[in-house]
């Protein structure tokens, strides 16, 4: 598992999408125990790598598995559905976060509000911009930003 975790964080770190899946589908193949790192990493390679419909499929076979998501899958997972424009989703992620009790962070709002700005949603992204300080969570020059940002796209400036 560590191995295999190592490759596929380096193959992320590279932009190697493709070849992060190659060495995930092995690991599967060999009964390696896929563990949250392990998904994590390569659900982040496919994110990163801007095939966000490889990431949600990565997300099911993970839930499917039963192995537990963390904060950092799960933020993966968000910013996959920003750069996809599927800011529907990404706001679906952020309730399945907050049924399980999942450590939001500034990086989950902001990778869902940027979604909600791509796609002129200005309302949803200011609704979960009003929600961090509430949550006490930090804002950053990036979330404000796209708040603004999202404003500007739906003609509210």
């Amino acid at each position: 598992t560590i191995a295999f975790g190592a490759a596929i964080g380096a193959c992320q770190q590279a932009g190697e999408w493709r070849k992060a899946i190659q060495l995930f589908s092995v690991a599967a193949q060999r009964n390696v125990v896929l563990s949250t790192i392990v998904f994590g990493a390569v659900i982040s390679a496919c994110e990163r790598g801007g095939v966000w419909e490889r990431s949600l499929h990565l997300f099911s076979k993970m839930e499917q598995s039963e192995v537990e998501c963390s904060t950092i899958t799960f933020d993966a997972v968000i910013s996959a559905f920003e750069k996809g424009r599927e800011w529907e989703k990404a706001i679906q992620v952020l309730s399945i976060m907050l049924q399980r009790n999942v450590q939001m962070t500034t990086i989950t709002h902001n990778a869902a509000i940027g979604a909600c700005e791509k796609c002129g949603e200005w309302k949803k992204a200011l609704h979960i911009f009003s929600r961090m300080p509430r949550n006490e969570v930090e804002l950053d020059t990036i979330t404000f930003s796209s708040a603004i940002s999202a404003c500007e796209k739906g003609g509210e400036w």
